[in-house]
């Protein structure tokens, strides 16, 4: 049944690898919980849960294991879609999740780099990419494109060398749910990919159309937690405070358009949103922006 469920969101959803993983993780940690507190876990039947059962590990994951609210919310949406999925097979006829509601959550700001600090790590890792070796270079236009492009890290992994216009001004990206989107490209990326598809012809790794764009040493598509920890390395070189991840530069991406009076309908584009509401969460940091720079400027403070 979970494996049924499974092949769906993979291949008629079309929801990411990252996505899909994380469903069949939530799924399968509630239903261990749920044998556990069985009479008798070899007859657990997925199909006559409850909504007190859900309200049961609701309690348990906040209380026992302390989980956020946040990541409550993301355990019961795949919990939520699973159910729909099995009321739409006539699997289960009622919907559990009906008076179930989603747990509120504190209003955080999305953390971004300031300009401040962002210019003087774009101008050192400009100097990388025409004289530092392969791996320098690579990390250099990792930071690039997901500063200049607003890229999730799952978009930067699925990036071919296809993807580009023909003549560089363009990125065409797989987004969250399969959407597409093309993202403009300025001469300055296009310069920076160019010379990164010289360096991988150089190394003797494939150009070809479908080969992927960032690679290993050795020729392999660079992982998840590879490019999270370069990331991570290159802001704190810049002594970045707080959180140093892809996706922040995504938000300082969105914040510094903003800044710059972008429409906020354009960012919602190239963020690959599919709700306004989203991409105004950025309003905020420029708000708060304005405030510091008010509260330091203002003679009567």
């Amino acid at each position: 049944m979970i494996d049924a469920f499974i092949t769906y969101i993979q291949a008629e959803k079309r929801y990411s690898a990252l996505t899909v993983r994380n469903y069949r993780h939530d799924i399968e940690s509630f239903v261990s919980w749920c044998k556990e507190r069985a009479d008798n876990p070899q007859e657990f039947d997925l199909t006559r849960v409850t909504a007190e059962d859900i309200r049961e590990w609701i309690i348990h994951r906040m209380d026992e294991d302390k989980i956020s609210a946040a990541s409550m919310n993301r355990e019961l949406s795949s919990l939520r879609s699973l159910f729909k999925y099995l009321r739409r097979e006539n699997r289960v006829t009622q919907d559990i999740f009906r008076r179930i509601t989603t747990l509120r959550t504190p209003h955080k700001l999305p953390s971004f780099v300031p300009e401040t600090r962002m210019e003087p790590l774009l101008d050192r890792l400009q100097a990388c990419s025409t004289e530092g070796d392969f791996r320098e270079q690579r990390n250099a236009l990792i930071i690039a494109l997901f500063y200049s492009c607003g890229i999730r890290l799952a978009e930067l992994q699925g990036i071919r060398l296809g993807d580009f216009a023909a003549d560089y001004t363009s990125l065409h990206i797989r987004g969250k749910g399969d959407k597409h989107r093309l993202i403009p490209i300025l001469p300055e990326m296009a310069s920076r990919v160019r010379t990164h598809i010289d360096r991988l012809r150089e190394m003797g790794f494939s150009t070809s159309g479908d080969a992927p764009l960032i690679l290993s040493t050795k020729g392999k598509p660079l992982s998840r937690s590879t490019i999270q920890r370069v990331v991570e390395s290159e802001l704190k070189g810049a002594q970045v405070q707080g959180k140093r991840s892809p996706h922040v530069l995504r938000h300082t991406f969105a914040t510094h358009l903003l800044n710059k009076e972008a429409d906020m309908r354009d960012i919602q584009e190239l963020m690959g949103h599919s709700s306004l509401r989203t991409t105004q969460c950025y309003t905020h940091n420029s708000i708060a922006q304005l405030q510091e720079v008010y509260e330091k400027a203002h003679p009567h403070k």
